[in-house]
C-alpha cells in the first residue's frame, strides 16, 4: 500500500432496499415448496460470528457425524449455511406460519413473561420489607 493510504476497515453493507426485498424465489420444490440453495463449497467473502452454547456446538458435531454415516460428508459451516437456507426459504413462502417465525415469536414470548415475572416480584418491596423483619427479629430470640 502507498504510504499514507490506509485501508479502510468499514464493512460494506447492502441498501435497505435489498435487505428488505424478498428473496427471489428458486425452482419450485414438487412438494410446494421453494428451494433455495446453500452456497455450498466455494470461497466465500462474507463473514459473521455465530456464538453456541456447548450443547448447540454438539448438536451440531453430532449432526455432522450423522450426515456422515449417511453418506452425505459436509462440514459444519455447510450444514450451518444449508440450514439458514431451509429456514429462509420457510420463511419466504410461508412467512408467520414459518417454523423459523413460530419458534422466534414463541421464545421473544417467552422471554417477556419471564421479564414480567420477575420485575413484578421485585415490586413487592413491602413483602420483601416483612420476610426481612421476621428473619431478624427470629435471629434476635
Amino acid at each position: 500500500m502507498a504510504a499514507g493510504r490506509r485501508r479502510s476497515r468499514r464493512v460494506s453493507l447492502p441498501g435497505v432496499a435489498e435487505l428488505l426485498r424478498p428473496a427471489a424465489p428458486g425452482p419450485v420444490d414438487p412438494d410446494g415448496g421453494d428451494q433455495r440453495r446453500a452456497s455450498g463449497r466455494e470461497k466465500h467473502t462474507q463473514k459473521i460470528t455465530v456464538y453456541l452454547s456447548a450443547e448447540e456446538l454438539l448438536d451440531l458435531e453430532r449432526a455432522r457425524l450423522a450426515l456422515l454415516r449417511y453418506g452425505a460428508a459436509a462440514d459444519r459451516g455447510r450444514i450451518v449455511r444449508e440450514a439458514i437456507a431451509v429456514l429462509l426459504a420457510d420463511l419466504d413462502a410461508r412467512g408467520q406460519d414459518s417454523l423459523l417465525a413460530r419458534r422466534i415469536v414463541s421464545t421473544n414470548r417467552a422471554e417477556a413473561e419471564s421479564a414480567s415475572a420477575s420485575a413484578t416480584a421485585s415490586d413487592t418491596p413491602g413483602s420483601l420489607r416483612q420476610d426481612q423483619a421476621s428473619e431478624t427479629s427470629e435471629s434476635a430470640v
